[in-house]
């Protein structure tokens, strides 16, 4: 019908998606801060999102707009738990559990599969072509920042089965272009991503507790610019 949801996604998440690299825990991480602790409840956390997901996927492959995202060489689920096992050890399935802000995450994903799959499509373009785009930079920047040189703990940002990342994402892209929906679909799967970015940006804020323990508030506030509120007296901790 001519409604170009690709573009739609990107203009309409465009602040959602600067709020999101904004937060102090991204923020650190994007100047090379990684504290190892924080990293792996992070992990844990996304291995919940995206098992939640892909069993969405895996339910749907056969509807007839989520099924034409259905590229198993996305799915993530078990290069998370290689990275579980790395962080954790063998026992891992009993070292971790869902924090608040993923049991919401993972509870939205999950109603949205039985009321409105359609509306997946925002998930899976949230996180999928973000993990594709930024996928080579945070992992280059976590194997600098937690000594990771013999490659382990990253297997998350390795897209094996996806020979040209480029070529894929265009891909992607034009699969949505062509989507049989009218505006007010586009429109609700453009809200529901920003939805989906605020919720992955709850899921950044509940780390920032560990990582503050961890390089002291002093640092972080530099990392992520608050030295000037601090100084003058102002809450720091406003989003």
């Amino acid at each position: 019908m001519g409604v170009q949801l690709a573009q739609m996604l990107r203009e309409g998440t465009k602040k959602s998606h600067t709020m999101a690299e904004n937060t102090g825990f991204v923020a650190c991480f994007l100047k090379g801060t990684v504290e190892k602790n924080s990293y792996r409840k992070l992990v844990s956390s996304l291995y919940f999102v995206y098992s939640a997901m892909e069993e969405a996927i895996e339910e749907h492959r056969n509807h007839p707009l989520v099924g034409k995202f259905y590229y198993p060489q996305l799915f993530r689920k078990s290069s998370l738990e290689r990275d579980l096992s790395y962080y954790f050890g063998p026992n891992w399935r009993n070292e971790i559990e869902m924090s608040p802000a993923t049991t919401a995450y993972v509870d939205r994903i999950r109603r949205l599969s039985r009321e409105n799959p359609t509306l997946l499509i925002a998930h899976f373009y949230t996180r999928y072509l973000g993990d594709l785009s930024g996928g080579q930079i945070l992992k280059n920047i976590a194997v600098k920042a937690m000594g990771l040189n013999d490659g382990q703990g990253v297997a998350f940002y390795a897209f094996d089965a996806i020979p040209d990342e480029k070529v894929f994402k265009n891909e992607y892209r034009e699969a949505m272009n062509q989507l049989p929906i009218d505006q007010a679909t586009a429109q609700a799967i453009v809200d529901e991503a920003n939805d989906a970015f605020r919720k992955n940006m709850d899921l950044f804020k509940e780390l920032e507790g560990n990582l503050i323990l961890a390089i002291g508030k002093l640092l972080f506030n530099s990392l992520v610019g608050r030295q000037s509120k601090a100084a003058q007296g102002q809450p720091v901790s406003a989003e």
